[in-house]
């Protein structure tokens, strides 16, 4: 299950509303990079579509990872104040949702419903990030460590039709 549907799951309709109505709809085109390194980050992202690229400058800019459709990027620098600890660049034209750091940080302090359901969403994504990294180190086999794989599908359906309703609504 991508950490995007793990957060969806934990948020009502009517927060998904409000993040679809607040969000922003951006094409990015392949070589654009998103998020850099150590650069302040002003936005979170959900990726609605296509592939982007995680590099860090200690390795070299060396490929960590690969992000694709259903994840979300900037989770650690919101929750954390610092700043980006990579870079993710677009390997093809990609479609995110940015949602204002502004807009979000004025919604969680105003809403103190949206607030718990999304720091709980927030603290069960980085968990299951931690766990599959501790897992990843533990040479288990089939450890994704940019998403986790979940044994329910009926569960994962219907978060999948959460995300396909906010590609929907925002016409993409």
């Amino acid at each position: 299950m991508t950490n995007a549907l793990l957060i969806l799951g934990e948020l009502n309709d009517r927060d998904i509303d409000w993040i679809v109505t607040q969000g922003k709809r951006e094409v990015l085109q392949a070589g654009t990079v998103l998020i850099e390194e150590d650069q302040p980050l002003d936005a979170l992202y959900i990726v609605l579509s296509g592939t982007l690229n995680v590099c860090v400058a200690a390795l070299e800019n060396q490929v960590v990872g690969k992000i694709g459709g259903g994840e979300i990027l900037g989770e650690m620098s919101f929750v954390d104040g610092r700043l980006p600890s990579a870079t993710v660049q677009a390997v093809e034209e990609c479609c995110v949702l940015s949602i204002s750091r502004s807009l979000l940080s004025q919604k969680l302090e105003e809403d103190v419903l949206f607030s718990l359901r999304f720091y709980r969403a927030i603290t069960k994504f980085l968990s299951s990030r931690l766990r599959a990294t501790v897992n990843h180190f533990g040479h288990e086999e089939n450890v994704t460590l940019l998403a986790s794989k979940s044994s329910n599908n009926l569960v994962e359906n219907e978060l999948d039709h959460r995300l396909d309703w906010i590609r929907q609504r925002l016409g993409g």
